[in-house]
């Protein structure tokens, strides 16, 4: 009987402090606002911290500044505290925000034991933290990934566990949220298509964690001098961690994508269930692409290699053209039915691209899919993998995913969460008009000199300066290396600057921004009454062109990686 009565119990509605979105209708628990806020404002903190380390990176690769370039100690820590607050921090920070969003918000739900939400928050920012702090005073100049034998102090391998036991915490919370909010019927039938891309995002996430668990705890035992650290297992382990969280990014930035297409024009998927089996491709699969980084280790097998690096692959890469198909199908069919209807690309000419929300989703799935996801098939090809793997080029991909992808992808969802979580209204709305395309084109150049001088010209990664200085072998390149790291260099100052300007206008949204009263319209528009499947007599032929002219791209960048492949030691 009494489980029978705790099963009527978790059935039974249980009553939260909330408010009511005059926007969306949403009920907003306040205290997964709370919680959302704080992890939002604390990654935008982390991101400025990234972006300063960025600015002494950006300019100590680019020849022409070589900032940095003769005090190669101060490069490394600066890189290696770059890595950290950029690809782990920043982008962690956020998506835990969007886990609670996509859960508790969205689905009209309370947010689970936010007490416990809390601790997950101290754990990770304490991590940070420790992280930063054990970095800039000089005693892990290891790169983010410190590779084993190469060793770090306890406190460095204790801040990645803290920070890990933090954010699997916050993936535990949001399952718990979405199992409870459906006992208590806030929501019918499956979730909505962002709260499934996130759950994919929190999947993805545990898996990585873990990874991250089975690296640095034995770790920090063998920095104690307690254990052996067997340098293949660590490199193994290591990538589960290091490109799983990649490919969580990728799935909340789907995620955000699909939002944000519903909130600026209204659009809907053509069809809900492929883009859902597009992001179960990516549970399955999309893991094994980080053998792409152990192609050169001697632990494993050939088969398991390329097994890996290309049959396996390539379903996750299908989930992938999935998505790249039904986002801009759905903003077609819904620019066509308010009346864009004039040949193929009216629908994209008229879109709403003096908002902040709208081009910075669009930039993002543009840069993301025609430099980072072209360059990711060809770059994560085991021979392709192995011509490219310690040059430019595939920090200049990955350049193009996270950060042309992601993080633009998170800016401009930013825009929104301003005025309909944090209730204030954007500062400079002008300023923020502009802020995606200064970002998207810095990012874009930045991908673009990186991949060129690192594919075509063989410039190596991971160093101070190209030319070896020091070193008792000369070092020469072509003119053609030192004009792609010129765009290269030109491409990361528009990128920081416009991350500063998205930094200063968040920050000063937060601080000064104008309070919006509960029965006031936000000042960024939400789009209601999405108009679905009805548009379709239109058909999307504008799609329809984008995808084959991204298919020929495609093709384009494939050939030219085999050229390269093909030409490692020219016979005359």
């Amino acid at each position: 009987m009494a489980s029978g009565a705790a099963a009527v119990a978790i059935r039974r509605p249980v009553e939260f402090e909330s408010r009511i979105c005059q926007v969306t209708g949403l009920r907003v628990d306040l205290a997964a606002e709370r919680l959302i806020t704080v992890n939002a404002v604390t990654a935008v903190v982390f991101l400025l911290i990234g972006g300063i380390m960025a600015l002494f990176v950006g300019l100590t690769r680019w020849p022409a500044v070589g900032l940095l370039s003769g005090n190669p100690e101060l490069y490394y820590r600066f890189l290696t505290a770059h890595g950290m607050n950029m690809l782990i921090y920043w982008i962690i920070f956020f998506e835990v925000a969007g886990l609670y969003f996509g859960s508790a918000i969205v689905l009209n739900a309370r947010l689970v034991t936010p007490k416990l939400a809390w601790v997950a928050y101290a754990l990770m920012l304490a991590g940070a933290v420790l992280g930063d702090v054990v970095v800039f005073s000089g005693r892990a100049d290891v790169m983010w990934d410190a590779y084993a034998p190469m060793q770090a102090p306890p406190s460095f391998y204790l801040s990645y566990d803290l920070f890990a036991v933090g954010a699997f915490l916050a993936c535990c919370i949001f399952f718990a949220t979405l199992v409870v909010a459906k006992a208590e019927g806030r929501y019918r039938g499956s979730v909505p298509l962002v709260t499934f891309g996130l759950a994919t995002a929190a999947i993805l996430a545990v898996s990585s964690l873990l990874g991250g668990v089975f690296t640095f705890v034995p770790a920090l035992l063998w920095s104690f001098g307690l254990m052996h650290e067997d340098p293949e297992t660590y490199r193994l382990t290591i990538w589960l961690l290091g490109h799983g969280t990649q490919q969580v990014n990728l799935a909340a930035m789907v995620s955000v994508w699909y939002l944000l297409a519903y909130m600026t024009v209204g659009a809907k998927p053509l069809n809900e269930k492929l883009s859902r089996f597009a992001f179960l491709l990516y549970i399955l699969t999309i893991q094994l692409g980080s053998v792409h980084h152990l192609l050169v280790d001697p632990g494993l097998s050939r088969s398991f290699k390329y097994w890996n690096t290309s049959y396996a692959m390539y379903s996750a890469v299908l989930g992938s053209m999935i998505h790249a198909f039904s986002i801009p199908a759905a903003v077609e069919v819904a620019q066509r039915a308010k009346g864009y209807t004039r040949g193929w690309f009216e629908w994209l000419r008229k879109a709403p691209w003096k908002e902040p929300g709208f081009s910075g989703s669009a930039l993002s799935l543009l840069i993301f899919g025609f430099l980072g996801g072209t360059t990711g098939v060809a770059f994560g090809h085991g021979p392709v993998s192995i011509l490219h793997h310690n040059t430019l080029a595939i920090p200049g991909h990955f350049h193009a995913t996270v950060v042309g992808g992601t993080t633009l992808a998170f800016m401009a969802l930013t825009y929104y969460l301003l005025p309909l979580v944090v209730r204030r209204k954007v500062v400079g709305w002008r300023l923020a008009i502009i802020q995606p395309y200064l970002y998207g084109v810095g990012v874009a150049l930045l991908g673009i000199g990186m991949m060129n001088a690192g594919a075509a010209y063989g410039v190596p990664r991971r160093v101070a300066s190209i030319a070896y200085q020091g070193s008792p072998v000369a070092v020469h390149f072509p003119t053609g290396a030192y004009l792609a790291l010129d765009i290269a260099g030109v491409g990361a100052v528009l990128a920081l600057v416009g991350g500063a300007l998205y930094v200063g206008i968040a920050v000063a949204t937060l601080l000064w921004g104008e309070r919006i009263p509960a029965s006031q319209q936000p000042l960024v528009p939400v789009a209601s009454s999405p108009p679905g499947l009805a548009a379709l007599g239109h058909g999307v032929p504008g799609t329809v062109v984008l995808v084959n002219v991204f298919l020929l791209f495609f093709f384009v960048v494939v050939a030219v990686n085999m050229f390269f492949l093909g030409h490692v030691w020219p016979v005359h």
